[in-house]
């Protein structure tokens, strides 16, 4: 790997790592704001809402600018949601900004991938970055589940600054104070990326333009013969794992009595098996290859659905870990293969901007749905069952419709399947 990979890998972590403890803090500020039920499953499409309205526009300014600025100016947005969540902000506003911050920096972190790496090189790079994505999530949701717990929590508001009231009095506010400091590290990476000396495309004049040229764009990748199959596999895959990591948190309190600290524990065994199943899809997996893990997904819907047999923590951390590695192995693949056709058809951060919005459109719709489901008073066990019909119903489909593809369109999947297996095409 070139040395400016790992210096994007080191920024990915530390943002990441925030983002997901942060997700735990206003979890908790919600819950001891006395705040109602739907409210903390709200943050995960509150978060995904930006993704999804500023999609045509996210990544043709990844496109126009140094893929290092345009991460290090999307952490300055999440920290200005930080601030806005400590001092009178709703929290939901305040999340719905981190996640603006978040689809900004989407299509540059992937982006700068394709500019810097060779095709041979990309399902290796995405092992590692959902490698070490994981791995912060797994930190991320145990450091956030440690910060608002009564040891950390009371350690940090024991920090008094003289003649300055900072007016942070409860652990959820502690927390997210000391988490801006994760995001200023992660931004002090995002100046040291190289330049991958890729042309920019300036972004128009009338920025009104570029919605007719997403369209285009999302239309080009749901056309594609091999793009069609793995943006469907990536939006339902990230559409459940979005929403399921709040349904763990309240599976956790309703099968297992868990508080939001030790619940989070558990969103953290899910996190090492897909860790695991990343880089083991990464060492096995070629890119011409992906198409083949999607019997994974059929597997992992009925996993989630058995999710509401288990009482006991000791089957539920294997069991969990399992869940995770099936994913973790599913997702490496498939989105190095749509990264790839995204790259030759339109351009990185244009490519990773349809597949954010489709991917977040998707999080946005279910976790509405279970948001909603809960104001109604739908059990968390309800939600699991749904979640599990939802992976299994639409994987089998998406495998069909490969199937059907490869049929009629022979001769066109052997050639684009031609290009995945050569360097020379990528570019």
């Amino acid at each position: 790997m070139k040395r400016g990979f790992y210096t994007i890998m080191a920024a990915q972590f530390f943002s990441s790592l925030a983002d997901n403890a942060l997700f735990v803090s206003a979890v908790e500020l919600l819950k001891t704001s006395g705040a109602p039920k739907w409210q903390p499953a709200a943050l995960v499409p509150m978060f995904a809402l930006f993704y999804v309205v500023l999609a045509p526009f996210v990544g043709a300014f990844a496109d126009a600018r140094p893929k290092g600025q345009v991460m290090f100016a999307s952490n300055a947005i999440k920290i200005v949601g930080c601030l806005m969540m400590l001092f009178g902000s709703h929290p939901l506003m305040s999340y719905a900004i981190v996640g603006l911050g978040a689809a900004a920096y989407s299509p540059a972190k992937y982006g700068i991938l394709t500019e810097l790496l060779p095709a041979s090189q990309l399902v290796k790079a995405n092992g590692w970055i959902e490698g070490l994505t994981i791995s912060s999530i797994i930190l991320g949701v145990l450091l956030g589940g440690q910060l608002v717990g009564h040891s950390v929590s009371r350690l940090l508001l024991s920090f008094d600054f003289p003649m300055i009231d900072t007016g942070i009095d409860t652990a959820p506010e502690a927390a997210i104070s000391a988490l801006i400091l994760l995001y200023i590290i992660a931004a002090w990476f995002n100046t040291r990326i190289p330049n991958t000396g890729v042309e920019m495309r300036p972004m128009p004049r009338n920025k009104l333009e570029l919605l007719p040229d997403f369209w285009n764009c999302n239309a080009a990748l749901w056309r594609d013969k091999l793009g069609q199959i793995s943006l469907a596999t990536t939006t339902l895959f990230w559409g459940v794992s979005g929403n399921l990591r709040y349904i763990v948190l309240a599976w956790s309190a309703a099968a297992l009595g868990y508080s939001t600290t030790q619940a989070s524990s558990l969103v953290g065994v899910v996190a090492i098996g897909t860790a695991v199943g990343a880089v083991l899809a990464s060492m096995r997996m070629r890119l011409d290859q992906a198409a083949k893990v999607m019997p994974l997904g059929i597997a992992m819907g009925v996993l989630v659905i058995l999710m509401n047999f288990i009482s006991n923590v000791w089957v539920a951390a294997p069991f969990l870990i399992l869940l995770g590695g099936l994913g973790g192995f599913l997702v490496v693949p498939m989105n190095a293969l749509l990264q790839h056709r995204g790259h030759n058809l339109m351009g990185s951060g244009r490519s990773i901007a349809v597949q954010n919005f489709n991917e977040q459109a998707c999080i946005l719709s279910l976790g509405a749905f279970y948001s909603l489901s809960t104001g109604m008073g739908l059990s968390a066990f309800g939600a699991i069952t749904a979640f599990g019909v939802v992976v299994v119903s639409f994987m089998w489909l998406i495998q069909r419709w490969h199937k059907s593809n490869c049929l009629k369109y022979k001769e066109q999947l052997d050639h684009l399947l031609s290009i995945a297996r050569s360097d020379n095409h990528h570019g």
